[in-house]
């Protein structure tokens, strides 16, 4: 069994906000998260279930108005499914083990990064500075920072 788990005790810890945008597939409003503008080295981890989503060594500066990452920091962390809500053909991510939303991916990033965009919400995402991510238990990922 995984480490990481969605509890009725981490569901009961979020903001509103939070439990908006992660239960209920909600959207934080454009640059008003705060991780849009946030560049610290380190990870982020889904705020239900602790499970490493992005590094901030794929982390860029999209405009979009929600943190943008070229890449998952482990795939086996992320679920894409199709959305076809708001009258759109979208890609929604969700993390594997918490079942968060988190946003969506687009094929519109810059191409020495790969191509893509993960535009996620910051309320679905606890940032941990890699100075901490060893004692925080996720050591195993410092090289991908």
């Amino acid at each position: 069994m995984s480490r990481f788990a969605k509890t009725a005790e981490a569901v009961a810890r979020l903001t509103p906000e939070q439990y908006r945008v992660t239960q209920e597939n909600g959207t934080e409003r454009p640059f008003t998260g705060e991780y849009d503008h946030h560049f610290e080295p380190g990870i982020y981890v889904d705020i239900v279930s602790g499970e490493p989503l992005f590094s901030s060594a794929d982390k860029y500066n999209s405009g979009c108005g929600w943190p943008a990452f070229a890449r998952p920091i482990d795939e086996a962390h992320m679920v894409e499914l199709r959305d076809i809500t708001h009258g759109m053909i979208r890609t929604e991510v969700r993390s594997t083990h918490g079942d968060s939303h988190l946003g969506h991916v687009f094929p519109d990033g810059p191409r020495e990064m790969g191509g893509l965009r993960y535009c996620i919400n910051s309320a679905s995402l606890r940032f941990i500075p890699k100075d901490r991510m060893e004692e925080e238990g996720y050591g195993d990922w410092l090289d991908r920072v």
